[in-house]
């Protein structure tokens, strides 16, 4: 999964360093807590993007239901508890399943990444999706099937991919699911 802050870089510009820093620990630490309840691993963040991953490195059977529903809880985390403090700011949120090795690699300043194709997938999702939307590929729909509510976007081009079939998560079935945007 990943997350972006839409507009960042204009807002960059009205805010000191210290500003940017002092918001984005501050929504990343919700992030943080949402990602320490459904059990996903936190990769990294980039300027102000957040990646995150349930699996690994722990296989997990409900890996995908796992980063769905941390999808849904950071846009509502958005719509609520920090429009109050950056009413201007919304997320877009790209999700992708699949195979994915995870590690550390080089000989100096260590981090834990992940590669593999799903991920550049996922990235994809993100950068082609709608603000305040949770964008997913048709492999996250077929996994999640029956258990979360989506809607069609239809075939889209996506850079280095060709035409794709996506969707938007609204949220789960059973009475919770809501449109994200």
């Amino acid at each position: 999964m990943f997350a972006d802050i839409v507009h960042f870089t204009e807002l960059s510009v009205t805010k000191t360093p210290a500003q940017l820093v002092e918001m984005l620990d501050d929504i990343f630490s919700g992030f943080d807590a949402a990602a320490d309840k459904h059990g996903l691993e936190k990769i990294k963040t980039i300027g102000d993007a957040y990646m995150a991953a349930a699996g690994i490195p722990v296989p997990c059977a409900a890996h995908a239901e796992r980063v769905a529903d941390m999808a849904l809880e950071m846009q509502e985390l958005m719509r609520t508890t920090y429009a109050t403090r950056y009413p201007a700011l919304q997320l877009r949120i790209g999700i992708h399943c699949g195979p994915a090795v995870a590690g550390v690699i080089g000989k100096r300043k260590f981090t834990y990444d992940l590669w593999g194709d799903s991920v550049n997938i996922a990235s994809r999702m993100e950068s082609h999706g709608l603000p305040g939307r949770v964008h997913v590929s048709a492999a996250v729909k077929q996994r999640l099937a029956g258990q979360f509510a989506f809607e069609s976007r239809g075939r889209i081009e996506v850079k280095g991919k060709g035409a794709m079939e996506t969707y938007f998560l609204l949220g789960r079935l059973g009475g919770h699911a809501e449109r994200a945007g």
